[in-house]
């Protein structure tokens, strides 16, 4: 039985008559940019999160550029963020003229934590983007007790829980991006920044739309970054179902333990408190490359992110560290994604398993016979 890495049809399937309707509604007002279905959304969308503020933009990307920059962030200046992650979250840095400055995450959360940042903390240190990665939560309230303000990066967490609140509402801002494979998909590119920060917000959205309020008096070089009508009517339709979506995938992964999947590789493990919307679901093992072959042979989706860190990428040579990232190294060594969405069902998940199994329990099976036999000998030997 196939089963697809994403799913994103079947929980868009009862919404297509809402959905049609409104992008009928869009056409019929003739309002494209920065309309009222926008207005709409931010509001119900810094609702949800629990910020003052939302202010949509055009991607995921420009809304760490506009944040950061809302934040103060600018040339001279250092923000500390993670190598492990999707590039973007490093590639928005050098475009506010500060410097990306490498730290390591924790291997079996896929997240930042106190100690990782501190130690890549320098005295220019502006800012540190925590990334919410494959929707598990940074511990973004610990981070900022040392003293630096935080950008949450939840650009895969829309969901997602944290002992502090929800994801997007847990540091000084945050950003999102509404990728059409996210946890709250946008049918193009989509993003946001959340924050309840007044000055933040108000420096925000005039960065989007040329550094002016008007179009007639320009108060910062900004960017054309908007989120628009179309795109946010369709992010309301979808919003009221983010959390039974969000429940699913945490479902899913409740059901990868429960099928024994942790018996043949490491299962992700959630921060402190948190209750991930899993976005990806990412195992770790010495043998994923055998078993992303055997899963592919059986139909099951599956696929690798990030096996090249960011710092070791050739456009991040001149921000390049020198500094060990053990737990970076090890994670994009052997990581593996494989099927995760709010429809995920056991059935799927016994295929999955089933195939994992058969490709790595004959030598599960050996090792559980020898440590059992040591265990033994053990005992005889007391």
């Amino acid at each position: 039985m196939p089963v697809p890495l994403f799913d994103t049809s079947t929980p868009l399937q009862p919404l297509r008559p809402a959905i049609d309707a409104a992008i009928a509604r869009v056409l019929n007002s003739q309002r494209f940019i920065l309309g009222p279905e926008v207005a709409a959304f931010e509001a119900e969308f810094a609702d949800y999160c629990g910020a003052r503020h939302a202010i949509g933009v055009a991607n995921g990307t420009d809304a760490i550029t506009i944040a950061l920059r809302a934040m103060g962030v600018g040339p001279g200046d250092d923000v500390v963020v993670p190598s492990f992650t999707f590039y973007a979250s490093a590639e928005a840095i050098p475009a506010t003229g500060a410097r990306p400055v490498f730290c390591d995450i924790d291997p079996e959360t896929f997240c930042v934590t106190p100690d990782t940042v501190r130690a890549a903390l320098t005295a220019n240190t502006k800012a540190v983007i925590a990334v919410d990665l494959f929707g598990d939560v940074a511990p973004v309230a610990e981070i900022e007790a040392l003293g630096v303000p935080v950008l949450e990066d939840a650009a895969q967490a829309a969901g997602s829980i944290a002992a502090g609140g929800r994801a997007g509402a847990l540091g000084t801002a945050a950003t999102f991006s509404f990728f059409p494979s996210k946890n709250l998909g946008c049918f193009g590119d989509g993003g946001a920044i959340t924050t309840s920060d007044e000055e933040i917000a108000e420096r925000a959205r005039m960065l989007r739309f040329h550094g002016s309020h008007d179009k007639v008096s320009y108060e910062h070089v900004g960017y054309n970054s908007r989120l628009d009508e179309l795109q946010a009517a369709i992010l309301r339709v979808q919003l009221p179902h983010l959390d039974e979506w969000s429940a699913g995938r945490r479902r899913g992964g409740q059901l990868y333990e429960e099928a024994g999947l942790g018996e043949l590789v490491a299962l992700p493990r959630a921060t402190e408190g948190s209750q991930p919307a899993w976005h990806l679901y990412v195992v770790r093992g010495e043998r994923v490359d055998e078993l992303a072959a055997a899963l592919s042979e059986s139909g099951v989706g599956n696929k690798v992110y990030y096996r090249t860190p960011v710092h070791r990428q050739a456009a991040m040579a001149e921000f390049a560290t020198d500094t060990p990232l053990p737990g970076t190294e090890e994670a994009a060594r052997t990581h593996l994604a494989i099927p995760i969405s709010p429809v995920l069902d056991a059935e799927q998940v016994a295929e999955v398993v089933g195939s994992a199994r058969a490709a790595l329990g004959a030598s599960w099976t050996r090792r559980a016979l020898q440590a059992a036999l040591d265990a033994i000998r053990g005992r005889r030997a007391d």
